[in-house]
């Protein structure tokens, strides 16, 4: 992926001016939804009809900064397997820096079964559908 202005820290919380002051690299958050992008993306192939999956752990380092104009890659490897939970190795690297790298895990769900307890949170929540 192309890092773009809108994925760096100053784009962070935008609405809120949280960030603004903050060096124009690619931001941690970014990097970290990118990986879990990549782990989705390794898993679509295996999911069942009305499956998907959700990203439940991180564990990354964020050891390098990444300009504007740079391509980030990410690659995934599958370190573990438990029940309907997937661990991945995951590392990011900008062509020049390898600028990530940790662990992300991941729990596949019926997605109609996840949206039931959502409806039910909601409710609870007193927010509207």
């Amino acid at each position: 992926m192309q890092v773009q202005p809108g994925d760096t820290v100053p784009a962070l919380f935008g609405d809120r001016d949280a960030f603004l002051d903050m060096p124009a690299v690619f931001a941690t958050a970014n990097m970290v939804g990118l990986m879990e992008w990549a782990c989705v993306e390794q898993m679509r192939p295996y999911y069942e009809e009305g499956e998907g999956s959700l990203g439940v752990h991180v564990d990354v380092d964020h050891t390098a900064p990444t300009l504007p104009g740079q391509v980030v890659t990410v690659e995934t490897e599958v370190e573990e397997v438990d029940g309907r939970f997937i661990w991945f190795k995951v590392t990011a690297h900008d062509g020049v820096d390898q600028i990530g790298a940790g662990r992300h895990r991941r729990a596949v769900i019926r997605n109609e079964k996840f949206n039931d307890r959502l409806d039910v949170k909601r409710a609870q929540a007193g927010l509207e559908g």
